[in-house]
This record gives C-alpha cells, structure tokens and sequence, in this order.
C-alpha cells in the first residue's frame, strides 16, 4: 500500500495514491509526504529506487533486524525507528521497523505493515500544519510512538511494587521467575532507546549542513530526545531494581538455608557423640569393661544425656542455636 499526502500551504493538503498524483511530488512548491507499507522486499525497492532513495539506505530498509540509526546522505537524512506495532502489557512490544527518508520536500516512511505511531501524526489536528515540515514530521511520529513506550513503562511502577510487596511478605520461585523475565525485557528495551537517544543528539548537533533547522524544528527534537533519556533513564532504574529484588531474595533464601543447615549441624553435632556410645557399646565381643555391671545401662544414658544436655547449653551460650 501507498499513500500520498500533498500540501502547497498549511490550509491545503490532498491525499492519494502515489499513481493518481506522480506530477505533483516533484513539484518544488508542494511538500509531500509518502507512506509506504508492505512486505514485499521487490516492491519496496521498486519504490524506493523510483524516489531516488539511496541504495544503501534501502540495503538497511529491506533487512528485517537492523538496530536503529541515523546516516546522512548527499539529499537525504536516513532514519531507521524502531518503533511499536502493538503494546501487549507488562513490557512486551510487537516491535516495528520504520525508515525514514528526510528531505527538504519530501519524508518518505516505509514500514511492514499498520504503525501506531505513524497512525496518531495522521489523527493529529495539526497535521496539515505537520506536513509542511518532513523532519517536524518524522520527530512527530517517532514521538507518538515513543508516548507507547512511555505509558507502558510508567505502568510498569505499580507492577514492581506489587512485585516487591510480594517478594517481602511471601516471595516464592515464581516471584523470581517473573523479576528475571521482567529484568530481559527491560534491558532490550535499554538497547532500543539507547540507540534513539543516539539518533536525535545527532540531530541536535546538526549545522544545517543538509537542510535549515528553525526554532521549532530545534524544540521538536528536543523534546523527542528527552523523552527518549527519560524512556533510558526509567528502564535503567527498574532494571537495577530487579536487579536488587532478585538479588535481595537470593540472599533471603540463602540465609534461610543457612538458618535450617546451623540447626541441622547442631542437632547433628549433638547426636555425634551419642551414637558413638551406642555403637561402642553395641559391640559384640565376650569381654568388656562394664558389661556386666548391675545398673551400666542407666549410668550409659546418664551419661548420654549430660552429653546431649552440656552440648545443647554450649551451643545455645555461643548462641549457635
């Protein structure tokens, strides 16, 4: 599928397929937007190299795992987004490739398929007026679906502390499971916004030596870059406390573990000698020292239970057990 969407002023934008309108694009007057969604790889590239894309950009475009990026070309600015297809919950993203082709003119998306994102700029009452810059437009989109993100991670706070609440009143292994599949999801989303993050410092640094950044340009990719540190700076916190949770649980159930084994050791160490005494006398030989004697049996456990009673005071003294 392609769609075009035309504009010579902020009052005035059309929409269309790029056959109904091929003339009006290469218009000097007229900013077009073209959005491409498929995913056929030869009709993408068809696309691509009709609109005088770079071959190497549609190279990145075409490959189904690229991490995202930015790279200048001679009439080009090329954004690779990741971006959101769909939010499932408790951090789990059916995640989007979008390229983006920046030019003075022109912005040309391509996806796989529908993009949140690229969605809400369309649902916007400020499109038309989006659509006279491409670069305030792709910044636009990427930071609609950026708010996805955003909304999700925020959400992911409550989640944590009923996680923690629960870890400290009766944490149990699927506690633990849970937090350690939490912490994998939140550290690939760390990668994906670091690499935003990445992309529009690159912008912020621009000279203009592609295309003139305005003032309201300048502020678009400000906030986009803020939002996308606050996004690093949020998932970096609840990685680290995951991190602390699973770490703090560990070492409650090792000292739990240690607790029961200094019992065991203790009633171990106390039966020790006993059974020693038992199996000494348990011997079968003809001659032995006291085997005969009238009441050896009651001196016997006598002596087994001072034992037992001497051991166990000065285990509890020591403050063993």
């Amino acid at each position: 599928m392609i769609k075009v969407w035309l504009s010579s002023d902020p009052a005035t934008c059309i929409e269309g397929g790029l056959e109904v309108i091929p003339a009006e694009i290469n218009d000097p007057d007229v900013i077009s937007w073209i959005e491409i969604q498929s995913d056929d790889d030869q009709l993408l590239e068809k696309a691509l190299r009709q609109l005088q894309c770079h071959p190497l950009a549609i190279s990145d475009t075409l490959r189904l795992r690229h991490p995202p990026k930015i790279e200048y070309f001679e009439k080009q600015i090329y954004i690779l987004y990741r971006g959101v297809k769909e939010a499932k919950g408790n951090l789990l993203f059916d995640h989007q490739q979008i390229s983006f082709f920046i030019s003075e003119r022109c912005l040309i998306t391509v996806s796989r398929g529908h993009s949140q994102g690229l969605a809400l700029v369309k649902q916007g009452k400020s499109f038309a007026q989006l659509l006279q810059s491409p670069l305030n437009l792709a910044c636009t989109a990427m930071h609609f679906s950026s708010r996805i993100y955003l909304d999700e991670v925020l959400q992911f706070d409550s989640v944590l502390g009923e996680l923690e609440d629960e870890l400290l009143s009766a944490g149990s292994d699927q506690t633990l499971v849970s937090l350690t599949a939490y912490k994998s999801r939140i550290l690939k989303l760390i990668r994906t916004f670091n690499y935003h993050q990445r992309i529009t410092r690159v912008l912020e640094k621009d000279d203009g030596t592609l295309m003139q950044i305005d003032a309201n340009s300048f502020h678009i990719i400000n906030d986009l870059n803020e939002r996308f540190e606050r996004l690093f700076s949020l998932s970096s916190m609840h990685y680290d406390i995951c991190g602390d949770l699973i770490d703090g649980y560990l070492s409650i159930t090792s000292h739990q573990l240690n607790n029961t084994m200094r019992v065991l050791t203790v009633v171990t160490a106390v039966f020790v000698p006993l059974s020693f005494l038992a199996g000494l006398y348990g011997m079968n030989f003809d001659v032995m020292p006291e085997l005969h004697f009238k009441y050896g049996y009651y001196l016997l456990l006598g002596i087994m239970a001072c034992t037992a009673v001497s051991l166990v005071y000065f285990f509890k003294k020591k403050k063993w057990f």
